[in-house]
């Protein structure tokens, strides 16, 4: 059965127990599992996926924690590596008042960043659907090579290759670093999912019609561009669908792009997609992809958590 693996950051994140507050005011936060790539493998595997996730942990508390709640859900952890030579990241991270997340990450470095490339195996991507990463993890350390490697092994593989951009400036030196890794692996993906808050970083553009061009570099066939509670599109080179959210009232948004990537990894799955798929999809079965997705985001705001307010595929239907 071909699976998901997704590379990067899994960590804690520790999520306040107050809102509109800055972390500085926070009183207590409690800690989750979380990490984008780890919370993507999350939602392929509940709605009925195989996932595993690529990465390394420090051999500490954190550590087991994230070990452990993979195990409860499903997440093979058999390409987890553990090290002395750091702590697991933490992440904590707060809801100001005027609605924008803070987030102030221990991570200097973290164990996952000191990944290095010979650690992955070509024979892990065998059985591979997808290989699914973000930007967190590009920096100038040993995790940014073990991407690339995993990428050329996935992409022999025939595996689809997902990037989710999800920028986090405050890990990085500098804006510009941050832009140009991004621009330096645009080229190496199949799919991109792109925000309507990260589009004027990436491409300079304010409208997803002018940043196309721009985005369909090297191997890019599908963009998808999220634009919150406004819903979402997908664009191939000559067509797209649009797909409007149904409002909700959200308790905790972290991880909901995550989830909305997720599940649409797992709808391209379920339908037997490949690679040299992606750009003949008809727009209405797009459109169908979509709408699933927005529900599936929708539905897991409203529960605190990551991975455990991911809807399953019964709850999905009811």
């Amino acid at each position: 059965m071909k699976r998901l693996l997704a590379i990067g950051e899994a960590l804690i994140d520790f999520i306040p127990g107050e809102t509109e507050k800055p972390i500085k005011s926070v009183e207590s936060f409690h800690p989750s599992v979380g990490g984008a790539p780890a919370n993507v493998c999350g939602a392929f595997r509940k709605l009925g996926g195989g996932a595993g996730m690529i990465t390394q942990l420090g051999n500490d508390p954190f550590g087991d924690k994230i070990v452990e709640e993979f195990q409860t859900y499903g997440i093979d952890c058999a390409y987890i590596k553990r090290t002395d030579q750091a702590n697991t990241s933490l992440a904590f991270v707060a809801l100001k008042e005027d609605g924008n997340r803070e987030f102030s990450f221990y991570r200097k470095p973290g164990a996952d960043m000191l990944l290095e490339p010979e650690t992955i195996k070509k024979d892990w991507f065998i059985d591979a659907y997808a290989l699914h990463f973000c930007s967190v993890s590009l920096g100038d350390f040993p995790m940014k090579r073990a991407h690339e490697r995993a990428i050329a092994y996935a992409k022999d593989a025939g595996a689809i290759i997902s990037f989710d951009i999800n920028l986090r400036p405050a890990l990085w030196e500098s804006t510009e670093a941050l832009r140009q890794a991004v621009l330096e692996f645009l080229p190496k993906a199949d799919i991109i999912k792109i925000s309507d808050e990260e589009l004027f970083f990436v491409t300079g553009k304010e409208n997803i019609e002018d940043a196309l061009e721009e985005l369909f570099t090297g191997n890019v066939r599908l963009v998808i561009f999220t634009k919150g509670a406004d819903g979402a599109e997908a664009h191939t080179k000559t067509d797209k669908a649009v797909s409007k959210a149904e409002k909700v009232e959200a308790i905790d948004t972290t991880g909901a792009g995550d989830a909305f990537i997720g599940s649409f990894l797992y709808q391209l799955y379920e339908d037997g997609i490949t690679v040299n798929d992606l750009d003949k999809i008809s727009m209405e079965q797009m459109k169908r992809y979509l709408d699933f997705s927005n529900t599936y985001c929708g539905k897991s705001v409203l529960k605190q958590g990551v991975i455990a307010s991911y809807p399953d595929m019964n709850e999905m239907r009811s």
